[in-house]
């Protein structure tokens, strides 16, 4: 059973299938062109042959239809690998401020216990935070469900289930400096790079570390480098205290 706390249960049983989720990928938000407890009542209607996951009232209200270990019959085609949130309200409109928080507590929950990507989908093929229109023929051809309204809104439910769990950004991957090539530093140059690699071999326990845009390199800074190149156990030709490209690759120096 998975059932989310913070919605009212609400169990229906018709129009759905058990057992029958394959995956999450994530959760696709609709409208429903109607109330919410107009919507209780339809999904209850063998006829209606439809079902959603979870519902949100304009007022706040949370409702919870099927488990997500079953199956809603909510978007067509991606009814087995996705969870699916029907929204209080008519074509037009927007989510209201309890609304948006609701929906973000749900994602914030399905990211929990199934690991969806707190980001906005795009389609069928992605993860994340989606909507019904996004799925074209193969989810039932609704392009105006939500609506571009509530569409625009979406980033916005993202960013409010963040909070939620504190996922912070992941910061940029380092951006590390190409070899210069073997004549180089045989050329005494004065150059960013050289400050930038004094400061990795200084962090590295080896070197001198002078503060400015483009110090000489110098004597001092070989048999640093050759401290270094030895220290990190290379040999030979490798640890004559000029860069070659696999010591180089091996400083790790960052981009200036």
């Amino acid at each position: 059973m998975a059932k989310y706390s913070g919605a009212q249960w609400h169990p229906i049983t018709v129009n759905y299938t058990r057992s029958g989720q394959r995956e999450v990928r994530g959760v696709v938000i609709h409208i429903m062109a109607g109330t919410l407890a107009g919507t209780d009542s339809w999904f209850r209607n063998p006829r209606a042959k439809a079902s959603s996951h979870f519902g949100t009232g304009k007022n706040g209200a949370v409702y919870q239809w099927v488990d997500t270990a079953d199956r809603a019959w909510a978007q067509a085609g991606g009814n087995s690998s996705w969870l699916s949130i029907e929204n209080e309200g008519k074509g037009g409109d927007k989510l209201s401020e309890n609304q948006l928080t609701r929906c973000a507590e749900i994602l914030a929950w399905a990211h929990r216990k199934y690991g969806v990507p707190l980001t906005v989908a795009t389609s069928p093929t992605g993860r994340g935070l989606g909507w019904h229109g996004m799925g074209g023929k193969a989810w039932g051809s609704h392009p105006d469900c939500p609506g571009p309204r509530i569409v625009a809104q979406l980033p916005t439910i993202v960013q409010r289930a963040r909070a939620l769990v504190d996922v912070k950004p992941k910061p940029p991957a380092t951006q590390y400096a190409p070899f210069p090539g073997d004549r180089f530093f045989r050329s005494s140059p004065r150059s960013e790079l050289v400050t930038a690699m004094g400061r990795r071999l200084v962090a590295e326990g080896c070197g001198r570390y002078v503060e400015g845009p483009g110090p000489q390199w110098t004597d001092a800074d070989r048999k640093s480098y050759a401290a270094w190149q030895r220290k990190r156990g290379f040999v030979g030709s490798d640890a004559d205290g000029w860069p070659g490209r696999t010591t180089w690759d091996a400083l790790k120096v960052p981009k200036p």
